[in-house]
């Protein structure tokens, strides 16, 4: 029985069964009772081996062993425990009084308190010269027994401390990072005013380094630099949810040395300079050391960046960002990607991403990103993890640049997914989204109006300064900016920006038409158009359209201009259902059937499919 377990566990380890001497143990332990033979297999697994570099090949076989047996004592638990430190290259002894485990590195050691019967009573981590505290992630995992998760989480946390050299150096980065979250944590309690009314969401997006949670169990100091519109009311519904942008504050090994800080670099009391930051202290043979280390800000979860936003961030820390090791791509494509929408470009032509967006009341955008116009080098971009730095001073300007690119980000993201319709319906609306800049585009759709489109520009000159303008040939559409800008901020989402502004687009058309009749003196027998027969919500879609600041309105279009010819289109090709939703008029009763108006009501948005808004092309532009 013994031998033909072992020979099984020999086979899916890899060991060759002709090279063993499982026959010499099947013979000499036949007679003996299975009893017997477990305690001698357990006494000769208690043994530790003299040598600490264990074979890959021994660790494995021994933790299948180990995985096979129930744990139910003491001894069962300091084996196991011994394994995992030896799987994760970490030391490991017990206690005098055997009932505290140790797991030990040159920066943290674990503590394992025992319980008589194999049972856990506490576990603890212990930073190089700090107290111990408890850690109730790991106990709650050894408790339940899951010692594989529990292993993995070690491995995960002694990867954030993974420096190279003697215990010298390790000791002296680990005091840099230290001090560098001293500095951290005082940048962030300077005084400021408060812009934004929920405390919270204001910290996260308006402090100077975002929101600082410190260290403790085991987990480093992070920073979260952004929230969208939809995290925060995720958060809102869930109070244990944590979504948004964060980044993890460590060190780690370098290929060239670097000065460090070995004290805090901001005085007491902190002198503010005209930015708002602290003055620091010079970096000098006092206040710092020359390490082959540097610190790192690692992105939870990694952002998609532009290859602009990336080069900005080696200007600021003078520090490569291992670029041969990032794989460039198309910025939709890699953001489809990062948000584990790839299978939407399956069913791609060509090199155009093509997204199909639903939206309540059973509405669906169609938005379009021509592969030629994205995929230029300098629209590319890449999946960044980790951001090296050296100083205090370079994680206010980074996290600014992480919060533009983040916002970027939440805007495009919003129309990228992988929704496919069913097969005969037709998109409401049909949008074109060409790149203006690395941090403006535009969005080109018809317009209510026959024969006319529209192009809306969006530039962000940070996080917070969102900006947008409606392009059209009709002057009556021109005092809406303020209004979509205040939208777009509100939800940062491009489709629904897109809806609200054809339901204000749909609203004034009728209030002109209304009027004019009105004056006419025959509104009660004028058929309405049908770019009018639209009412819009209540709340945001107010009727009255906001006054447009004279100072915000854009002096220059953007390069998808508008071709009033170009977008005469064939009304035979009109989508199943419009963007906006139709309501019934009451008329009063005709005279005679004679009288009644029978036509059919035209669409508001003659829009078809991709090929309408070709003339905005970048390889075609047009002017107005």
């Amino acid at each position: 029985m013994l031998g033909d377990w072992l020979r099984r566990k020999h086979s899916e380890c890899g060991v060759d069964t002709n090279k063993t001497k499982l026959s010499q143990l099947r013979s000499k332990y036949a007679e003996k009772p299975w009893n017997e033979t477990l305690q001698l297999v357990r006494r000769c697994m208690d043994k530790s081996k003299t040598d600490s570099r264990s074979s890959p090949l021994y660790l494995r076989c021994l933790g299948r062993i180990h995985e096979a047996l129930n744990v139910s004592s003491l001894t069962a638990m300091v084996s196991r425990l011994e394994m995992i430190a030896k799987q994760r290259g970490l030391g490991s002894h017990r206690s005098p009084t055997e009932t505290t485990y140790y797991l030990t590195s040159d920066m943290f050691y674990l503590e394992v308190l025992l319980l008589p019967g194999g049972g856990v009573e506490d576990v603890k981590v212990a930073h190089h010269g700090e107290a111990p505290v408890s850690w109730e992630a790991l106990l709650t995992l050894l408790r339940s027994k899951r010692f594989e998760d529990f292993s993995m989480k070690l491995d995960c946390f002694s990867s954030l401390y993974n420096i190279r050299g003697d215990n010298e150096t390790k000791i002296k980065i680990y005091t840099a990072l230290q001090h560098l979250e001293k500095d951290l944590v005082k940048i962030s309690q300077l005084p400021r005013p408060l812009i934004d009314h929920d405390l919270h969401v204001d910290t996260i997006l308006n402090g100077r380094i975002g929101k600082v949670t410190l260290r403790r169990e085991g987990n480093p100091l992070s920073i979260k630099y952004y929230i969208s519109p939809y995290d925060q009311l995720t958060e809102n519904a869930d109070a244990e949810c944590n979504s948004g942008q964060a980044a993890l504050v460590t060190a780690g090994a370098s290929d060239s040395t670097h000065r460090l800080q070995m004290t805090c670099l901001i005085q007491r009391p902190p002198i503010i300079n005209t930015d708002g930051l602290p003055v620091f202290s010079p970096l000098d043979s006092v206040t710092s050391e020359i390490l082959p280390a540097c610190f790192f800000l690692r992105l939870q979860p990694p952002l998609p960046m532009f290859s602009s936003f990336i080069r900005k961030m080696h200007q600021i820390t003078e520090m490569t960002m291992y670029e041969t090791d990032l794989q460039w791509l198309p910025f939709p494509w890699l953001l489809a990607t990062s948000l584990e929408e790839s299978s939407c470009f399956d069913s791609l032509a060509g090199e155009d991403a093509h997204f199909f967006v639903p939206l309540p009341d059973n509405q669906m955008h169609s938005y379009v990103l021509a592969g030629d116009v994205w995929g230029i080098a300098a629209l590319k971009g890449a999946l960044v993890h980790n951001i090296p730095f050296t100083h205090p001073a370079h994680v206010p300007m980074l996290l600014e640049l992480l919060r533009h690119q983040a916002a970027i980000n939440t805007l495009l993201s919003s129309i990228v997914t992988h929704h496919r319709p069913c097969q005969g319906s037709e998109p409401d609306l049909h949008c074109e989204v060409l790149p203006e800049s690395e941090s403006s585009f535009s969005v080109s759709f018809p317009l209510p109006d026959p024969g006319c489109l529209g192009v809306l520009l969006v530039n962000l000159k940070d996080s917070r300064q969102i900006t947008s303008r409606l392009f059209t040939l009709c002057s009556k559409y021109s005092s809406i900016d303020e209004y979509i800008t205040r939208v777009l901020k509100r939800c940062m989402s491009i489709p629904l920006v897109m809806r609200a502004i054809c339901r204000r687009l749909a609203q004034s058309s009728y209030l002109d038409v209304a009027a004019s009749t009105s004056a006419a003196g025959n509104s009660e027998h004028a058929p309405a158009p049908a770019a009018c027969l639209y009412m819009a919500d209540s709340g945001a879609d107010a009727p009255c359209a906001p006054s447009v600041d004279s100072e915000a309105v854009h002096t220059s279009p953007p390069s998808a201009m508008i071709s009033q010819s170009a977008s005469v289109l064939d009304s035979n090709c009109m989508p199943a259902s419009p963007v906006c939703s139709y309501f019934v008029m009451s008329l009063p009763a005709a005279q005679s059937a004679a009288g009644a108006n029978t036509e059919s009501l035209a669409n508001p948005y003659p829009g078809t499919h991709v090929g309408v808004l070709q003339p905005w092309s970048a390889s075609n532009p047009l002017g107005i």
